[in-house]
């Protein structure tokens, strides 16, 4: 992984490709007190020390627990992603991407990865898909994005199942036989499905359905 070491603060430099990287810089703080400019300028650095060129740099102010759709920084990285704008997303930490939660954070990450964007953590650059373990730790997170949603699959129904227990139903309430006579019957006196629907109080496509519900 490693090739050779900078002689700016003995920063490790990444194998390089054929074409020079473009490096999106993301940082966020929680509040305006927190600065910004001592998390940008070792980033920065660090994208100088890995010969990248930094195409550009966004920052959010906002809290980590915050989703994409709430950040408008992180909502245009993902956008820019999508839309290959760049090779490398380099962060501070994973905490300063994202504090949503594993699952979202993986998302975040398995994300970047299927447009093809790599991305380091500044602060914990074990976190990186750059080196020679990338395929390992994609894999990593793939599992434990699998075992999280097999998780939340089991919480999902052990609560359906207490709710069951407690006399709780799912589902379309079941429609009285009654009801779909009187449907029938209205059909039979050459009423529109919309005058059905009138007089059973309910929409159009609901009293279709109930005039040619099987008796």
């Amino acid at each position: 992984m490693v090739t050779k070491m900078s002689t700016e603060k003995n920063t490790p430099k990444f194998d390089s490709p054929s074409t020079v990287r473009k490096v999106l810089v993301y940082s966020r703080v929680s509040t305006k007190d927190q600065q910004l400019e001592n998390q940008l300028r070792q980033l920065r650095e660090y994208a100088t020390t890995q010969e990248w060129v930094v195409v550009e740099t966004i920052c959010d102010v906002a809290s980590g627990g915050k989703s994409a759709s709430e950040r408008q920084g992180l909502g245009r990285v993902l956008l820019l992603a999508h839309q290959r704008k760049f090779d490398v997303l380099l962060f501070w930490s994973l905490d300063r991407l994202s504090r949503e939660g594993s699952r979202k954070t993986i998302a975040y990450l398995t994300t970047l990865e299927a447009h093809g964007i790599d991305w380091h953590s500044y602060s914990e650059p074990y976190l990186s898909t750059l080196g020679v373990f990338k395929d390992a730790l994609i894999a990593l997170l793939s599992a434990l994005a699998k075992q999280e949603r097999a998780r939340i699959s089991e919480r999902t129904k052990a609560g359906m199942e207490r709710a069951r227990a407690n006399g709780k139903t799912f589902g379309r309430p079941r429609t009285s036989p009654g009801r779909i006579v009187e449907a029938k019957q209205l059909r039979a006196e050459k009423l529109s499905f919309g005058e059905i629907g009138k007089r059973l109080g309910v929409s159009r496509a609901r009293a279709f359905q109930l005039a040619n519900s099987p008796q």
